[in-house]
This record gives structure tokens, sequence and C-alpha cells, in this order.
């Protein structure tokens, strides 16, 4: 089957395949419903870490496995998870070893992005669940491929938009659905942050602690710098994917998914690494707009290096409708207003946020997503969002970035997001993989 067939199929069939996956996955715990469901983290040197983390305190969830090609992050992880828990994992440096394990039943990435997609097709295929952290691919063939890992395996693939199981979000979509300021038609999103230059790399030994080789994976290979790892990869786009994708993809989730908007028609991007001077490749500011079929549009304004807020917060959404308006602060609360501005409806909610956080903005709210994710593995709930979902909110931060790389507007197929007419765009679609280093479904 052709790959524009196939995503399309697979787009209507989601919903499908998503109940039957539960269905399948149901009976597991049948013998013993309060089995420990036993879960491998992969990368743990800073989101990982929290994962595994809140994941070890859930109700009979045990964090089995520790995998870090990191051997200093991965122990201190290790340490971590021992003394909350009183057990100790165990530490596997490659992912493939991992998978191997007979007792595990799941496995959570939240390794660098060039990752994500890889892992995720290798657990489907070894018989695992999968928690994958935003975004769900480095590019959108990617994505196509991991949904595809999913259906074919029969596995749960569950993506990082925490923002879906916020009770009040939820509750703020389904008011915006059911037309609480009439027809929504445009949402705009914004995220900001105060990061410093990362200065020029210099060529330096890989650490005796870190296996350069596996870290880089499926990616085609480059020199070992001082200022690549561990943070700093986000902005090479070799392992990156920018802030569009490392931190926008959960403001464009929102808006997506309150605009009713799947694959967009039109994609445009502006912006580019003006702060710095620096080895620094992504835009560190830029401005995104798509258009969808549906007669609705987003834009999504990322500043990494200017932390000045919009409506008093460093990232939200404000949805605009046709009889009011919705302000969303990032968090689990939300402001209606009318058409003349007056405020009509606040839904409070005091958990802190921190946008600027680079861990966790949402530290405290992001437990609900986890625990949805181990009740439909339980098959006592449904996914609250499913690589499909994950997928559609992903591929447009990355048409965006495509758009920015090309200098011009991409005009697509609204069926599954895919480049028309545009040969040199369209090869930005999918990339090219380290000798030796087959991704296949």
């Amino acid at each position: 089957m052709k790959r524009r067939t196939f995503i399309q199929n697979m787009a209507v069939s989601g919903t499908g395949l998503l109940l039957a996956s539960n269905s399948a996955t149901a009976g597991i715990f049948n013998d013993s419903p309060n089995k420990k469901i036993i879960i491998g983290v992969m990368g743990v040197n800073s989101r990982g870490d929290f994962l595994a983390e809140k994941l070890a305190a859930l109700t009979d969830v045990e964090i089995g496995y520790i995998c870090d090609v990191d051997s200093n992050a991965m122990n201190k992880c290790i340490a971590k998870i021992e003394k909350a828990t009183g057990k100790k994992p165990k530490g596997i440096t490659d992912v493939r070893q991992l998978l191997e394990k007979k007792d595990l039943d799941a496995l959570v990435i939240a390794a660098p992005d060039h990752w994500h997609a890889p892992a995720t097709i290798l657990a489907c295929q070894a018989g695992k669940h999968v928690y994958v952290e935003k975004p769900c691919s480095h590019n959108p063939h990617e994505g196509e491929m991991a949904i595809a890992a999913a259906a074919k395996y029969n596995r749960l693939v569950q993506m990082g938009s925490q923002r879906r199981s916020f009770s009040n979000v939820q509750k703020m979509i389904d008011e915006l659905h059911k037309g609480i300021i009439g027809r929504v038609y445009f949402a705009r999103g914004w995220y900001a942050n105060n990061r410093k230059s990362i200065g020029v790399g210099k060529p330096a030994p890989v650490p005796a602690n870190l296996n350069y080789e596996l870290w880089q994976g499926y990616a085609p290979r480059r020199p070992y710098k001082d200022n690549l790892i561990h943070y700093n990869w986000h902005w090479f786009w070799n392992w990156g994917t920018g802030e569009a994708l490392n931190n926008g993809t959960h403001e464009i989730d929102v808006m997506r998914w309150g605009l009713g908007a799947d694959y967009p028609n039109r994609v445009t991007s502006g912006g580019g690494r003006f702060a710095f001077k620096d080895d620094w490749e992504t835009p560190d500011t830029q401005t995104i707009v798509a258009n969808f079929p549906n007669d609705t549009a987003l834009s999504w304004e990322g500043r990494s290096c200017n932390s000045f807020n919009s409506e008093g917060v460093g990232r939200g959404v404000v949805f605009y409708g046709d009889h009011g308006t919705i302000n969303y602060g990032g968090g689990n609360g939300y402001q209606v207003f009318d058409y003349d501005n007056k405020l009509v409806k606040e839904i409070k909610d005091e958990t802190p946020v921190d946008a600027g956080n680079k861990v966790s903005p949402t530290e405290l709210l992001d437990r609900a997503h986890l625990q949805n994710f181990v009740n439909a593995i339980r098959g006592d709930e449904q996914l609250n969002q499913t690589i499909i979902n994950g997928h559609k909110s992903t591929v447009i931060p990355q048409l965006g970035n495509i758009a920015q790389r090309v200098g011009r507007v991409l005009n697509l197929d609204p069926q599954n997001g895919h480049i028309m007419n545009d040969p040199d765009a369209a090869k930005l679609w999918s990339r090219e993989y380290a000798q030796g280093w087959d991704l296949k479904v």
C-alpha cells in the first residue's frame, strides 16, 4: 500500500484501532488484577528521571529497568528509585537489550528526539506498550511509521501531551465544542524562555561515562563537541527539533484540539536565530501559522531567548470565537470572556505552573497523564493521547520547521499533511539514517 493511502486509512480507522488495542490488552491482568506493571524508562538525565519518580509512586507500578547511555545518569536514577521504593531497578545501556526482557510491560521514552520514534517502533515490535515524550518523532515520516507499528503489533502508544489529561482543560475543550464562545475560528499560542548562548563547541574526547555511538543511534554521525550533551542537542537539526517541538507541541496540541482540526492544508513560518551568534541551528524566535480545511487557523510564537510574558504568563493559548474568547494560561484553569471582553466565567486551579522549568512546567499536574497510561494498559481506560492524535499535533510544528528551512509557504494535502508540489521541501519529510541502522516497521 502506498504511504499516502496507508496514512489516510490510519487516520480514519484510528479510533477503531485504539478500541481494538484496549480490548486486546484488557485481559492481561485477568488472572491477577493486582499484578504490577513493570516499566522500563529510557533516557533519565532530566525528564526521564522525573517520569521514573512519578511512575514509581503509582499503585501497582514497578520501575524494573533504567536505560541510559550515560552511566552517571543511569546510576543516579537507579539510586533515587531504590531510595523511594526499596527496590533497585536494573540498569541497561542499550534499549534493544532492555526490550528483550520478558517481564517488561511498557517502555517510557524520554531520550533525545531522534530516538523517540525508533524506540517506539522497536518497543512495539517487542510487544511492549509505549509512553513516548513529545515530539513523538523527529520527522513526519517517522510519525507515520510509529502509527503503523502501534497498529501492526497491537500496542498502546501514548504521547506525553499531558494537558490531554488535565481535568479542567478537558472541560474547557468540551465547552468550546459546545459553543460557549460561538464558532471558534482562530487560536494563538506562545512559549517564552530566557535561554543563554550555547557558544561555539570544540572537539573533545567523549566522556568515559557516555556511550556516544549509542547516543547517536539512528542519526547520521557527527563528531562529539563539548557544547552538545546533555541539553543543547535540542538546537541541532541532526538530533533535535527546536523550540517548536521541544515546547510548542504542547500549545499546538491544545489549539488543534480546541479548533476540532486534523491536518492543515497550509503552513508557513517566520523567524530565525537572532539572539546570539553561536552553534545554535534551529530558530530561537519563530512564528508558525497553520490553516485548516474546516475554516480555522492557529499561530504559535516561540521566543527562546526573551521571557517577556504574554497575557501575564510565559506560555498559554487564547481561543477566539464569533461570540467571545477563552484565555488558557497553560495550567489547569481558564477564563471565558464575552464578545465585549467582559469576564463571564473563570475556572481556577491553584496548582503552580513554571513556564521556564526545563523538566516539567506542569510537574504537579502530570501524574494524571501517567495514570491514564497505566490504566489503559490494565484495560480500564482509553488513552487520552494516542499516537495518531499525537502525530497530528507533532506534524504541524514539523511542517513549520520545514517551511522555515526552505523559506516559503507549504501547501499540504489535508488528508495527511503531506507536502504538495514542492520536491525540495518534501525531502525534509523524512531523513537519512546512519549506516547499519535501518528503521523498519
